[in-house]
């Protein structure tokens, strides 16, 4: 998703929002991160206003806090924390692991397919703490302590270890992308 982005060009407008759309943005975080409120508060302060910044090309939403972007939304999906805010705060999203065979490709932004995770160096939930399809997820790699991708779910992940086939995470930002690169907008 960001390995194109170039802020100058790209970015087609960035407004303060609201307070009533902070108020919903701050609702949706904690009800789809399963955030504590104190938690929520240290990451993004209530008298702090967000930015949103556009990326209309990709139809990609930004949010900033003092020019440092906190979290994207594709389209109207679910909010993602960007790979700094999960290294500083690494509970954010569940987290699967992917084998050693996977982190190059991985680190060049290609999706990560189902046998990297159920590979002996992969990993993915226990059953009972399975994960839907479409849910935003951390992405490891085995033999390393902090997140190096951030995807999406595209099958559950009882279904990955059934089908061991296709793509099993779609990645939205990586270690090395533009938005890593990127200190403040």
């Amino acid at each position: 998703m960001f390995k194109k982005f170039t802020p100058s060009s790209d970015i087609s407008g960035q407004t303060i929002l609201k307070s009533s759309v902070q108020r919903s943005i701050r609702a949706d975080l904690l009800r789809q991160l399963k955030l504590d409120a104190d938690t929520l508060e240290q990451i993004w302060p209530k008298k702090e206003p967000l930015v949103h910044v556009k990326w209309s090309r990709e139809h990609i939403s930004l949010f900033t806090l003092h020019g440092e972007p906190l979290f994207f939304q594709h389209f109207d999906g679910p909010y993602f924390p960007t790979l700094r805010l999960l290294h500083q705060y690494p509970f954010l999203l569940p987290a699967v692991r992917v084998d050693r065979g996977a982190i190059r490709f991985l680190l060049s932004g290609a999706h990560m397919m189902c046998p990297g995770f159920t590979s002996v160096g992969g990993q993915l939930p226990p059953p009972e703490e399975a994960l839907a399809e479409n849910t935003p997820v951390a992405i490891h790699a085995e033999g390393k302590e902090h997140a190096v991708g951030v995807g999406i779910t595209k099958l559950s992940t009882e279904d990955m270890k059934k089908i061991n086939k296709g793509v099993g995470v779609e990645i939205s930002c990586y270690l090395g992308d533009d938005l890593w690169n990127i200190n403040k907008l």
